[in-house]
C-alpha cells in the first residue's frame, strides 16, 4: 500500500510513501524505480518527530 505525502499538490508533483514506511516512488511512475531501504523508515519517523 502506498500513499501520497500531505504535502503534495494536484499538479502531479506527488511522491508516495509505502505503508512500512521504507519506500519512496515518483507517484507519477508507480511502476517506475522506487528508493527503499530499511533505514529509510527510520530517517522519515526521526524527521516526523515520531521516535
Amino acid at each position: 500500500m502506498w500513499r501520497k505525502s500531505s504535502k503534495s499538490n494536484t499538479g502531479g508533483q506527488c511522491v508516495e510513501v509505502r505503508h512500512d514506511l521504507a519506500a519512496l516512488r515518483d507517484s507519477k511512475q508507480p511502476g517506475g524505480p522506487q528508493l527503499a531501504t530499511p533505514e529509510l523508515g527510520a530517517l522519515i519517523k526521526r524527521l516526523k518527530g515520531d521516535t
